[in-house]
């Protein structure tokens, strides 16, 4: 059996040779972890202090059913949770919208109030537990939403640990679940921050995200590159809008893919760190050691997973999440193995689950941070994987930035013509993907899949309803119309946007308010 030819190449295109020694080495080797520019580890023991979060990506259908979900996710040793909604919620309109049918709970939880985040969140000890919520255009609103329902519980802004997503630019890019364009959604992004900085400073303000750059065929060095530029965006636009560096750089977070370049997504890590202390240091004047330091969470490649052999998804998993452990992650989501099929059962999510569980408790890789260093192809790998990083943002920088980049549909070509070749390599057999186009079975798949069913959304849509019906509608008129007046204005729309919400005040009506003073993105490229 022939070896495929791109076994020899990186996704990335890096050439592998047969064997590395000293002459790979790049001549200056990273100081120790937790000191600057942090390519090793951003803390100095890394996981001997305190290991990764172990945080599983889950939501479907109603809230409650999303809540007995990660109530027995927890009771099985997740560490916290990570909050799927479904496309209405994403994209900020109500459950009961005509655009919404057929879609509630599909991919996740639909949230359409305060009534809705407080079933959600029953039972769960809120200032102990840390969330992360994949939220992008409507990120706002949805925090607000789990801070109100923290306060019903008793529990201040202050003691919330989490993070939105938040991030604006890689939905223009990649993914296409924004509502606002360009300037009104920064906007909301660094009013964001502001806000956070008083009300919840414990609070990650945005996961500047190259998961979805990746999933959508961005190799690994251009989810690196993209997403620093974008992370860079995000700086400036605060800077502008008048906010201190350090006051909100320390809560800025990161998500990246791990796919299945092993070496080279543990090098991807290692370079992003570097990078981006680098950045904040030197371009942006950042003095906090907090703000130089580059903390991500990571997720499994979905786009790796195969509904072919599904049981094969268990070992792509384990070696993706070994590399994001390898790689120094702080938190880590590992997908179920019956994803490319369905929402994960209960089943496939706690196994997944033990798979990182396995990782951190049976291994002993935790006791030792950065067990690579030294090691001849990672070394040159990650330095490799730095500098052409580093020409594809000098290209960004040139075009204007992330945003002018983006209009423009240069960022998403150079994704789309990535995709394009992987697609083409897969084909023709270059890359192989077992079960797919090499060690093919007869017969399809056992796997029993999770279904949302029909009266899943009529009770959300009821739901709506009802908190329609028993609430103040005056004070929630004047809640969005006071939202309405600072969206015109210059004022932080997030304060008025709380009150709207603490009245009950719907998500498609704040959002839909939004709109109409805003309007709504229309992409002006082909990509």
């Amino acid at each position: 059996m022939t070896e495929p030819k791109n076994a020899r190449v990186s996704e990335s295109g890096l050439e592998l040779k047969p064997f590395y020694s000293e002459e790979d080495m790049p001549a200056d080797l990273a100081p120790p972890p937790g000191e600057y520019p942090y390519t090793r580890g951003v803390y100095p023991d890394m996981y001997r202090g305190r290991p990764w979060t172990m945080r599983q990506y889950a939501g479907f259908a109603t809230a409650a059913e999303s809540n007995q979900r990660y109530r027995r996710l927890l009771d099985a040793g997740q560490t916290g949770l990570s909050v799927a909604f479904d496309l209405p919620t994403q994209m900020g309109y109500d459950s009961d919208d005509p655009v919404a049918e057929g879609e509630v709970g599909k991919v996740g939880v639909a949230i359409d109030s305060l009534a809705d985040m407080e079933i959600l969140m029953k039972d769960i000890p809120m200032d102990r537990v840390t969330t992360s919520m994949t939220i992008n255009a409507p990120a706002s609103g949805l925090m607000l939403l789990y801070q109100l329902a923290a306060e019903k519980q008793g529990i201040a802004g202050e003691k919330l640990g989490g993070t939105i997503q938040n991030d604006i630019l890689k939905e223009y890019a990649a993914r296409g679940t924004y509502i606002f364009p360009p300037v009104p959604s920064m906007r909301l992004v660094t009013d964001t921050f502001a806000y956070c900085a008083g009300a919840m400073p414990r609070w990650n303000t945005i996961s500047i995200s190259g998961y979805h750059i990746s999933e959508a065929g961005a190799t690994p060095m251009q989810e690196l590159a993209f997403t620093l530029a974008n992370g860079c965006a995000y700086v400036q636009a605060a800077i502008e809008a008048g906010l201190q560096v350090d006051d909100f750089a320390p809560r800025l977070s990161f998500f990246f893919n791990c796919k299945m370049e092993f070496l080279e997504e543990i090098a991807k890590f290692r370079a992003a760190r570097k990078m981006w202390a680098g950045l904040m240091r030197d371009r942006f004047g950042a003095k906090d050691p907090r703000s130089m330091m580059l903390r991500f969470h990571t997720q499994t490649a979905g786009s790796s997973l195969t509904s072919l052999q599904p049981y094969n998804n268990v070992v792509r998993t384990t070696i993706e999440a070994l590399a994001a452990v390898l790689g120094g992650t702080q938190s880590l989501h590992t997908n179920g193995f019956d994803e490319a099929l369905a929402l994960p059962t209960e089943f496939a999510a706690t196994l997944a689950l033990r798979t990182q569980q396995v990782i951190g408790y049976e291994t002993n890789i935790p006791a030792v941070a950065d067990p690579f260093a030294g090691s001849y192809l990672v070394e040159s790998l990650t330095a490799r994987l730095e500098e052409g990083a580093a020409a594809l943002m000098t290209q960004i920088d040139e075009l204007g930035g992330s945003v002018r980049a983006i209009e423009t549909g240069w960022m998403q070509r150079q994704i789309s013509d990535s995709a394009f070749k992987f697609q083409q390599a897969v084909e023709k057999s270059e890359r192989v993907i077992v079960g797919v186009n090499r060690f093919q079975a007869e017969g399809g798949s056992d796997v029993e899949i999770q279904k949302v069913l029909p009266q899943h959304e009529e009770s959300q849509r009821a739901a709506v309803a009802a908190v329609r019906a028993g609430r103040d509608a005056g004070a929630v008129e004047r809640g969005l119309e006071a939202l309405e007046d600072a969206a015109r204005g210059s004022e932080n729309v997030l304060e008025p946007m709380k009150q709207a919400l603490r009245d009950y005040a719907t998500i498609g009506e704040v959002f839909g308010r939004l709109r109409e003073v805003w309007g709504r993105y229309r992409p002006t490229t082909d990509f």
